[in-house]
């Protein structure tokens, strides 16, 4: 019982790190990256696909991404879903391909994506955080039921403890890296 409470915890916490990991894909660092588009959506014949499953994205440069749609209709649509997208990109379109010139960051808009990644963090922090909390609520009921001893209990929550410690730490570990790698010119 103990050791699926603590396997669910810890299950859960990878997961919020993992999240974390997601969200940080989706901020620029100035670099061109085919992730950064990960989270678009498009409209295909009815239905909201992601963009990665109508059109080829490649790295141009280290500035540019190029969108290659499979179909040409579909070329409008993508800029459109490009251009209205949390991004601030303005794609150009030339023929059947859009290329998506990414600018360089200017000091105060790196100064504000530290702050959204600050923010994603403690997000991430807090999740960790819940997760702790589910396990240990659980823990109490299977002592309140004397399904386990004081000792156990206590046993379990120093484990589930010691596996927030350690997810917190991993937490700080991308912030760090992610504040690294927008402050780089």
């Amino acid at each position: 019982m103990i050791e699926d409470i603590l396997q669910d915890a810890s299950e859960r916490m990878d997961k919020s790190i993992e999240a974390l990991g997601r969200e940080f894909k989706k901020l620029r660092t100035g670099r061109a990256h085919t992730n950064l588009l990960d989270h678009i959506t498009v409209d295909y014949y009815g239905s909201e696909v992601p963009l990665s499953q109508v059109a080829n994205i490649a790295v141009e440069d280290s500035r540019t991404l190029t969108v290659s749609p499979w179909e040409k209709t579909m070329v409008q649509v993508i800029e459109k879903a490009i251009m209205t997208s949390d991004l601030d990109l303005t794609p150009a379109t030339s023929g059947t391909v859009i290329r998506v010139p990414l600018p360089a960051l200017t000091e105060e808009r790196r100064k504000d994506l530290i702050k959204v990644v600050r923010a994603e963090a403690e997000q991430g922090r807090v999740s960790v955080r819940n997760s702790r909390r589910d396990a240990l609520h659980h823990l109490k009921d299977l002592l309140k039921d004397k399904d386990i001893s004081e000792d156990d209990e206590r046993r379990a929550h120093d484990e589930v403890q010691t596996l927030t410690d350690q997810h917190v730490a991993k937490v700080d570990e991308a912030l760090a890296q992610k504040e690294k790698e927008l402050m780089e010119f």
